[in-house]
C-alpha cells in the first residue's frame, strides 16, 4: 500500500527528503527538445513568430455544477466578481496560513463550467477541496502527459498551442479567412483555423503579442499543419519551439513557474491533505535544489504579495481559504519582492571553465539554456554575510545574451544592486540524480527589473507582470 506524504514526513525531515529526491530533472514531455536550435527558437518569439506546443506539460481540471463559481472563489484568492463568459484569470490558491500552493490559468467555459490549466500542486488542491467539501460540483482531472512514456500512446482531452511574435497576426488572418476579432488581454473569443472553430485567449509568454488556442486533442495534427501551411502561404518563417527553449521564456517575462507548494506544515485541513496525497504525488516525489539549505521547510515558502499577486485578492469576498492570514500579511515589511537577477558573465565563465580542468575542483555544471536541476530551486543570494534573497528559476536568454533568474529579495534591496548568489550545493552536492559531485562558488548578480524584457514591461496589459 502506498504511503501518504504525511507518513513520509513522520519518518524523515521533509527538507532532507525533497533535497535528495530521485525523481530526476523536471521534464517538459511530448515535444522534441529542439526543432531547429534553441537559440533561433528564442530569437523567433521576439523577431518573427513561434508555435509553442503546450499540449502535454500541464494538468487540466474541469469544475462544473451549480456551485462551481462559489467553490473556486473559496479555493482561490481571486476576485470572481468580474469573471464573465469569455474571460480567463490567473488563479492562485493559498493555504490557510497564506502560503502559495501554485497557480493555474482558469477559463470560464459556460455559466457553471470552468477549466483550470497548470502544474500538479494546484490541481491536487482543487480536487482535495472538492472531495472534503459539500459543494455541488463535479470535478474531472486530465493529468499531464507521462514524462517517460516508453512508447505508450499519449491521449489528452485538448491540444493547446500558443502562436506568438510580431508576425503572428499575419498567420491568424490567413487561417481565420480574414481579420481576427480584437481580443482584449486575457479575454477569450472564437476564431477559425481552417474548417475548425477554436477558442483563442489573448496572451503573451515572453512579451510579444499572440494567442493561445485549444480544442479537441483529435484535431491536433490538423490544427498544427493548417497553421504551418498558412505561415508558408503568407511568407512568414514560423519556428516550432522545442522543450529546451520553451521553459526559458519565463525569465524574460517574469513569471516564477515552480515555487515550492507551502503545504508541508499546519494541522487540521493541512494534515488531512498530506494524508490524502500519496508518495507518488508531485508534493511527495518532487525535489528542492540549490545552495540554500534550511531544516525549516517554511523558509522555502512564498506568499502572494512576494510574487506580485496581491492585487488579485478578492478582499470583498465573504470567505476564502487563507483570507485571515493574508489580511495580516498585507503591507508587512517582512514581505519580500520579486526581481530578476542578471548573472555576471565572467563568473559564469569561471564556473564553466572549472569543468575543463582535469584533476582540479569543478563547480556545479550550468546547463544551457536551462540550468534548473530540481522541481523547485532555492539558491542563496547574499549581501556581504547576510542572506537577502533567494533565486528560484533560471534560464539563459539568447535574446539578452545573458543568464537570468527570477527570485525574491528583502525590501531594502534596490534595482541596480550587485549581490552574490551562492551556486552549487553544500558538502559536494545532494543525492539527486541530477547532481554531480562539485564544489560551491559565488556568482555576482545584478538586481534588475521584472519583467527583464523591455518588450514585456512595455507591452503587457495591466497585469501581475507590470504591477508593483
Amino acid at each position: 500500500m502506498a504511503k501518504s506524504l504525511e507518513q513520509i514526513m513522520q519518518e524523515t525531515n521533509i527538507v532532507t527528503h525533497l533535497r535528495n529526491s530521485k525523481i530526476g530533472m523536471y521534464i517538459y514531455p511530448g515535444v522534441a527538445p529542439e526543432f531547429t536550435n534553441w537559440r533561433s527558437e528564442q530569437m523567433a518569439w521576439r523577431d518573427s513568430v513561434v508555435l509553442y506546443d503546450q499540449s502535454h506539460h500541464m494538468d487540466e481540471v474541469t469544475v462544473e455544477g451549480p456551485d462551481a463559481q462559489a467553490f473556486l472563489a473559496h479555493v482561490g484568492i481571486n476576485d470572481f466578481g468580474n469573471f464573465d463568459m469569455g474571460r480567463a484569470k490567473h488563479f492562485v490558491p493559498v493555504t490557510p496560513a497564506g502560503h502559495v500552493i501554485g497557480d493555474h490559468i482558469i477559463f470560464r467555459l459556460d455559466e457553471n463550467k470552468y477549466v483550470t490549466v497548470g502544474r500538479a500542486p494546484t490541481s491536487n488542491w482543487i480536487m482535495f477541496q472538492a472531495a472534503i467539501g459539500k459543494w455541488n460540483v463535479k470535478v474531472s482531472h486530465d493529468p499531464r502527459s507521462d514524462s517517460r512514456p516508453d512508447g505508450k500512446a499519449i491521449y489528452r482531452t485538448h491540444y493547446r498551442f500558443q502562436i506568438q511574435g510580431p508576425d503572428a497576426d499575419k498567420i491568424f488572418e490567413e487561417v481565420n479567412g480574414g481579420p481576427v476579432p480584437e481580443i482584449k488581454f486575457f479575454h477569450v473569443d472564437t476564431i477559425n483555423i481552417g474548417s475548425r472553430k477554436v477558442q483563442a485567449l489573448r496572451h503573451g509568454m515572453a512579451g510579444a503579442p499572440g494567442l493561445e488556442i485549444w480544442g479537441p486533442y483529435a484535431d491536433k495534427s490538423y490544427i498544427q499543419s493548417t497553421i504551418a501551411e498558412a505561415a508558408k502561404k503568407v511568407g512568414v518563417e514560423m519556428h516550432f519551439v522545442g522543450s529546451r527553449a520553451y521553459s526559458t521564456n519565463t525569465v524574460e517575462s517574469g513569471w516564477i513557474p515552480s515555487p515550492l507548494p507551502g503545504i508541508y506544515t499546519g494541522d487540521g485541513m493541512m494534515k488531512d491533505y498530506r494524508e490524502w496525497l500519496t508518495e507518488q504525488s508531485y508534493e511527495a516525489a518532487g525535489s528542492i535544489g540549490g545552495s540554500y539549505v534550511s531544516d525549516n521547510i517554511e523558509d522555502y515558502y512564498v506568499n502572494p504579495f512576494e510574487l506580485g499577486y496581491g492585487f488579485y485578492i478578492g478582499w470583498k469576498k465573504d470567505d476564502f481559504i487563507g483570507k485571515d492570514a493574508l489580511t495580516k500579511m498585507k503591507g508587512a515589511s517582512s514581505n519580500r519582492k520579486k526581481v530578476t537577477f542578471e548573472w555576471n558573465a565572467e563568473d559564469v565563465m569561471k564556473v564553466i571553465a572549472s569543468n575543463f580542468a582535469p584533476g582540479e575542483k569543478n563547480y556545479k555544471w550550468i546547463d544551457f539554456p536551462q540550468p534548473n536541476y530540481a522541481s523547485s530551486t532555492a539558491d542563496k543570494v547574499m549581501q556581504g554575510d547576510k542572506m537577502v534573497g533567494m533565486s528560484m528559476f533560471n534560464g539563459y536568454s539568447f535574446n539578452e545574451r545573458c543568464l537570468l533568474s527570477l527570485g525574491v529579495v528583502d525590501q531594502s534591496v534596490e534595482v541596480g544592486d550587485v549581490l552574490e548568489m551562492v551556486w552549487g550545493e553544500p558538502d559536494g552536492g545532494s543525492k539527486k540524480t541530477s547532481v554531480e559531485p562539485h564544489e560551491q562558488t559565488t556568482i555576482r548578480v545584478r538586481v534588475s527589473p521584472t519583467p527583464y524584457s523591455t518588450e514585456a514591461r512595455t507591452n503587457y496589459a495591466d497585469s501581475w507582470r507590470t504591477k508593483t
